[in-house]
């Protein structure tokens, strides 16, 4: 497995998205079970990935917070508690099929004790702001995770959904506390490019959530966007490996979190980290814009 670093620390080149584990699948419409769930995280250990991210917001929509976060706490202590980061996030409420962003620091602080109890530790190694509130100033709710930071309750900070104004806002609050930054950026949706590039100068790491274009098959990659699914076969691998390997090659800072929701998937996605596309193919796929892309 090859390694990158979100802060001080070095972790997997992919991680892996735990939010499908608590959504129904569309294929049924039912959650994944949850031996499968389990075994879907510890395919993910077994194929070296030691970055799992989640929220407390990822659950089913009749049970509200904290069923992804439970979860992968329980798949990680069935494992033996290995040394892994787990990366949550705080900032969006509940409530049935809505999902309203709360950036004010008081739910910040009782949205944090909820991850710890939740999963079981005394410091959340990463801990996001899920998303900006336009109702609260973002120096505000920064200020929050800084005091989370300042009082031990959390490792490492990150933001997630943020534009360069508030990553540089964030990071005038946050200092060194802040590691990373989490955006959409998949072949579809190229919108983050300028929210990279800054990453790259502040030193910051930058997860792509949904890096597959959330197709979690795989299989409409290849259909939507054709030099993806002709340099896959050319490898003899999947539209995902080549597609995660193409974000690998975009910067150093990057580290990919697909979501998966079965071993085999998070199995193959790790392996591509040993794919290597040539110049003349990554011009290619770079050329490929899908239809959200910019």
């Amino acid at each position: 497995m090859r390694r990158r670093r979100i802060g001080e620390r070095t972790v997997s080149a992919i991680g892996l998205g735990a939010m499908p584990l608590s959504r129904p699948r569309t294929s049924t419409g039912e959650l994944p079970p949850r031996a499968e769930a389990i075994a879907t995280v510890h395919a993910a250990l077994d194929a070296g990935i030691d970055l799992i991210d989640t929220a407390d917001c990822y659950a089913p929509d009749d049970t509200g917070l904290g069923h992804n976060e439970v979860l992968v706490g329980a798949a990680l202590r069935a494992a033996g508690s290995p040394d892994v980061l787990v990366a949550t996030k705080g900032g969006i409420r509940r409530d049935g099929s809505a999902w309203p962003v709360s950036g004010r620091p008081e739910w910040i602080r009782k949205a944090l004790e909820g991850s710890l109890s939740r999963l079981r530790v005394e410091a959340i190694g990463l801990y996001q702001s899920h998303r900006p509130d336009p109702e609260v100033p973002y120096a505000e709710t920064m200020g929050a995770f800084r005091q989370a930071y300042d009082d031990g309750l959390v490792e490492r900070v990150g933001i997630s959904n943020a534009d360069p104004a508030q990553i540089r806002e964030a990071r005038s609050v946050l200092g060194d506390a802040l590691v990373s930054v989490q955006n959409e950026y998949s072949p579809r949706f190229r919108s983050s490019e300028e929210e990279i590039d800054l990453c790259e100068q502040l030193d910051l790491a930058f997860l792509p959530w949904s890096p597959l274009g959330g197709m979690r098959e795989g299989r409409e990659l290849g259909a939507r966007h054709q030099p993806f699914a002709d340099v896959a076969q050319a490898h003899g691998v999947s539209p995902h490996q080549v597609c995660l390997a193409w974000m690998l090659a975009r910067s150093p800072v990057l580290v990919p979190i697909p979501g998966a929701s079965r071993p085999a998937s998070i199995t193959d996605c790790a392996a591509a980290v040993h794919l290597r596309l040539t110049d003349e193919e990554l011009a290619r796929l770079n050329g490929s814009d899908g239809p959200e892309g910019s």
